[in-house]
């Protein structure tokens, strides 16, 4: 018998974290598009946008990144993001959380504050790193007119 009540059920949650893990299907679409996309090239980007010395910390670069991907590429609002990413374990892998996540990890407006800050050359850049992904697993043609 256990002493302290609480280990069983830590253990318990830790047991069916690491399931989750290991439950995601390595052939759908968002588990291999989020191993192609270079992550770091949004780092590099837009960290420089954080400021480390003031405020609150700042919000993770892949999670606001690949919320607004997903946000354009299945045309749905901010709530409708926040929706989809609590039911979806795909747009939590995508969006780089290895265990599913029960509560939304940030408020919906901070995706509004955070497009202002990266402006619309930011969102190109979302979108061309998008596109090269595509273009290095030879999902994408480029034709020349």
């Amino acid at each position: 018998m256990l002493k302290n009540p609480h280990c069983r059920r830590r253990r318990g949650a830790s047991l069916f974290r690491r399931l989750m893990s290991l439950t995601r299907n390595t052939r759908h679409p968002l588990f291999k598009l989020a191993r192609k996309i270079d992550w770091s090239v949004f780092e590099r980007e837009f960290g420089p946008l954080y400021c480390e010395s003031t405020g609150r910390p700042g919000l993770p670069i892949r999670l606001l990144v690949g919320l607004h991907y997903l946000k354009h590429a299945y045309n749905i609002s901010d709530e409708g993001a926040v929706e989809q990413f609590i039911e979806n374990p795909y747009w939590q892998y995508f969006c780089g959380f290895e265990y599913f996540q029960h509560v939304f990890p940030l408020d919906p407006t901070s995706l509004v504050r955070w497009r202002k800050r990266v402006g619309p050359e930011g969102m190109m850049k979302l979108l061309k790193e998008t596109i090269e992904a595509a273009k290095r697993d030879h999902l994408l043609r480029v034709y020349s007119i």
